[in-house]
């Protein structure tokens, strides 16, 4: 199996790993995305609901200005609202159960993700194939974890997501979201990160920002290959 492969998983023998730890690897933290925030970030549902809220009012306004009843038009507004509510129900259910059946896992070797509502995906990457890594915080704590990868390491871009850096298309960068405790996670990771630099002689550096509020956690230099199982 290739470390960057996807495979399902039935009965896992450890939660959110694809098999037994190989020897001399353990678990160092595990953690999952918190739905609320996933269905706001990922999901956009608070620009759903603006989005039905405007057309609700146009509707009415609209309806009113044509000479259409006044019932008749609050009546085209509410419904408008019902579907934009039905939306966002349909969003926020699918934020939970994204979340729900993610599992987020840093060992001593790699980072691993297993994620998927209906169809279950597991990837392995070895910090060796991580290039840089970054830290997204709110107002609130509570953040994102990017990992862009080395050399020829790819994963596509629908085969992550919604665990993926937004518009990232031609190089997708995996990434922890909505994390409660993104910064800790934040710190193992650069800990790691660090330890596989130092341990194949690379220098470290680190991911200069990308955006305003994004912050570098630390990275070994580009050139980790993803190692095969």
């Amino acid at each position: 199996m290739s470390e960057l492969g996807p495979n399902e998983h039935a009965g896992e023998p450890v939660r959110g790993l694809p098999g037994q730890l190989p020897a001399g690897e353990h678990i160092l933290w595990q953690g999952a995305p918190d739905w609320r925030t996933l269905a706001r970030t990922a999901l956009h549902t608070h620009l759903v609901g603006g989005y039905f809220g405007i057309l609700a009012v146009w509707n009415i306004g609209n309806g009113l200005a044509t000479g259409v009843p006044l019932a008749q038009a609050v009546g085209s507004g509410v419904m408008t609202l019902v579907a934009g509510a039905l939306a966002i129900g349909l969003l926020t259910l699918y934020a939970w159960l994204a979340a729900r059946t993610t599992v987020y896992t840093l060992t001593n070797k790699r980072f691993v993700l297993r994620h998927g509502v209906a169809l279950s995906k597991c990837f392995n990457i070895p910090y060796s194939a991580v290039a840089t890594a970054g830290l997204k915080l709110d107002s609130k704590g509570v953040g994102d974890i990017p990992m862009g990868l080395a050399g020829d390491a790819k994963i596509a871009y629908p085969h992550l997501w919604p665990h993926v850096r937004p518009w990232s298309f031609v190089n997708p960068q995996p990434m922890m979201r909505a994390l409660p405790d993104a910064a800790a996670v934040a710190e193992r990771l650069s800990l790691q990160l660090q330890l596989a630099a130092s341990a194949a002689d690379r220098p470290f550096v680190a991911e200069a920002p990308r955006q305003p509020a994004t912050r570098p956690v630390a990275s070994p230099a580009s050139g980790g290959q993803p190692a095969a199982a």
